[in-house]
């Protein structure tokens, strides 16, 4: 190997890790230690004691998440769309917070699923459930702001969905989404669509393709949640340090529904996915934010992230779009009016 091809190798790696939340984290140290070194540790101290401690429900989450894909569980996701409408929907919607999909297996899944003839309604139940909680984000949201909304979230995803999927239904009776996909999709990521006719395989360690599979799912997960975790954390302290509490409580403080509707409306083109964003309303909480303003926060800023946002326009049509969205949005504010009350 020449020393212009070791250089140009060394100058890739540099790139790609540049674009890493790792380097961010760096970034945003240095500037603190530079602009303000004498609340430097306060911030390392702070972001690095949450980590420790949200470190238990990091491990489990690795485990459950690795375990899923090693067993092939997401066969019994698919199953969920087989039978009639109406317990379509309600599996899809209760099946989208378990369902252990990377953001790259959820578009091929949506569109083999409406390729193979599920309906809108059902697979609109699952699209909206889905961002909000699986097994992983569950135990974060947990670490970082308590059971109460874990569970909270937990029974809005379900909620959305099956909100979602109803209206969906509604609409369809109307004569409208006859034929929702843009085009025939395409699985050209990697990741395959729905399979049907497999089983999960429990007892997976019994097969050396199936350990070696939890083993790299254990790996890469283990430094996605890490590296995204840490960099929510180091964000929470900057926000405790040096966003003032009046000014959080007066935008999304207080009761009522307004500031509710201005964390959804917030929240909707924010891109927090599920691991950054528990760690930074804890913050917002301690700082003045309502609950209510939290829970509709996050449903609407995982709903229409710019991701899932993108994967839907990939897919189908632009009512079908709008629809999405609308639906998303609507039901951020309504959840977080109904959390705020209990």
């Amino acid at each position: 190997m020449t020393d212009a091809t070791q250089i140009s190798g060394r100058g890739r790696n540099l790139a790609r890790w540049l674009k890493t939340p790792w380097a961010l984290i760096v970034v945003i140290l240095a500037l603190v230690a530079v602009l303000d070194p004498g609340n430097f540790m306060a911030v390392l101290q702070f972001a690095a004691n949450a980590l420790v401690s949200t470190g238990r429900y990091i491990l489990f989450a690795v485990l459950l998440l690795a375990y899923l894909k090693a067993t092939g569980a997401e066969v019994m996701v698919a199953r969920a769309f087989e039978g009639r409408e109406v317990r379509m929907i309600f599996m899809a919607a209760l099946f989208g917070g378990l369902a252990p999909f990377c953001s790259c297996e959820v578009i091929p899944f949506i569109a083999g699923l409406l390729a193979l003839g599920a309906p809108l309604s059902a697979v609109m139940a699952f699209w909206l459930s889905s961002p909000l909680i699986d097994p992983p984000t569950l135990l974060i949201t947990a670490g970082a702001l308590g059971w109460p909304f874990a569970i909270g979230k937990a029974i809005v995803a379900v909620a959305l969905g099956l909100f979602g999927g109803f209206t969906i239904k509604a609409l369809m009776k109307g004569g409208l989404f006859v034929s929702p996909l843009r085009k025939a999709p395409s699985t050209g990521c990697g990741c395959g669509g729905p399979k049907l006719d497999t089983k999960p395989v429990w007892k997976f360690w019994q097969e050396q393709p199936r350990r070696n599979h939890f083993k790299a799912e254990f790996v890469s997960n283990g430094i996605f949640l890490l590296k995204w975790l840490a960099l929510a954390y180091v964000l929470e302290a900057l926000l405790v340090h040096y966003v003032p509490a009046d000014l959080i409580a007066t935008l999304v403080g207080g009761e009522g529904v307004v500031p509710i509707a201005i964390a959804a409306l917030v929240g909707m083109p924010a891109y927090l996915n599920s691991y950054v964003a528990p760690p930074l309303l804890a913050g917002l909480i301690d700082q003045g934010m309502s609950n209510g303003a939290a829970m509709s926060f996050m449903v609407a800023g995982a709903v229409s992230s710019i991701p899932a946002m993108l994967a839907v326009w990939s897919l189908v049509k632009p009512q079908v779009f709008a629809t999405y969205l609308a639906l998303g949005v609507s039901g951020a504010i309504v959840s977080g009016v109904v959390f705020q009350m209990i």
